[in-house]
């Protein structure tokens, strides 16, 4: 196992990575964030270096002490060998498997390693699996190939306007943890919450402001990049609000050469409508979680 330390051979680590977008999008944007500071306190370890199969990011030791907060105990992994990718991730110091964990892949065939390792060593998991989207600006720049083999246009489409007398565009700030926790499918509980207000604390956010002062709409993005937990508060849904609150966010990290995505579940028709209506790029690869236990 090597631990990669220092920019330069971080931004080595995302040069080679770059090369096999889309499906290393979750280890690469991670890698962004790191080489940015690493404000989530990230190593990154690979099997061998410079010709590594199987990059694994997470948090520090130190940032690990608690077993059950899988929120902070998540792994983003991209591998090029199944065969190699599981002997490196049965290796008891990759991954602390005696903890509640996450794992994050942009390549769903991760799911036959994680299960292979998973029965051996006696964890239960559960996989979450979704659509990834991305702005067309910054497909253009990261995957051109993509627009060109789908023939897609450069430019993403733009929402609607909205009453800016009504709702007034700002950030969020940590005394709204908890609504945003209320509203976040992965949420509901005080380890979510520690996480959203970490990710408050460290990454732009953006929100509109309703009438009487107080988020209606927002977004914000998690280490990795992604925009993540995004929500309307139910009596003002159907305006256009998420739309507007998205584009402001990724239009913006975009401007500022920052790599941003999202993802929806396949059910979620409503976000899907919102992505086609904005011209957003599908990804040819999912958005992958599993959720693992020691039983």
């Amino acid at each position: 196992m090597y631990h990669l330390q220092g920019p330069q051979v971080l931004q080595m680590l995302k040069k080679s990575l770059r090369k096999s977008l889309p499906e290393s999008l979750k280890v690469y944007t991670t890698v962004f964030h790191m080489n940015q500071g690493n404000p989530f306190k990230l190593k990154a370890v690979v099997d061998k270096w410079p010709d590594f199969t199987t990059v694994v990011i997470r948090p520090q030791e130190q940032e690990m002490t608690d077993d059950f907060d899988h929120y902070t105990n998540t792994y983003q992994i991209y591998y090029k060998n199944p065969t190699n990718c599981q002997e490196f991730l049965g290796a008891s110091d990759v991954i602390n498997w005696k903890q509640h964990l996450q794992i994050q892949s942009s390549q769903s065939s991760l799911n036959e390693v994680i299960q292979n390792i998973a029965a051996a060593k006696l964890v239960k998991v559960k996989q979450d699996q979704a659509i990834m989207y991305m702005l067309s600006e910054t497909a253009s720049k990261l995957i051109p190939s993509l627009l060109e083999a789908k023939n897609l246009p450069p430019k993403s489409g733009r929402p609607k306007a909205i009453n800016q007398e009504m709702f007034k565009l700002s950030s969020l700030d940590v005394t709204h943890t908890a609504l945003v926790d209320k509203f976040w499918r992965f949420g509901g509980n005080e380890r979510s919450q520690r996480f959203i207000e970490r990710c408050i604390r460290t990454f732009p956010t953006f929100c509109l402001l309703g009438p009487e002062g107080t988020p209606v709409s927002w977004s914000l993005m998690d280490q990795t990049g992604e925009i993540r937990m995004g929500g309307t508060v139910p009596e003002y849904r159907a305006q256009g609000l998420s739309t507007y609150v998205i584009d402001a966010h990724i239009r913006t990290m975009d401007k500022l050469d920052y790599p941003t995505y999202y993802h929806t579940l396949i059910t979620n028709k409503i976000t899907q409508k919102i992505s086609h209506r904005l011209r957003h790029i599908i990804m040819p690869c999912d958005w992958n979680q599993w959720h693992c236990e020691p039983l």
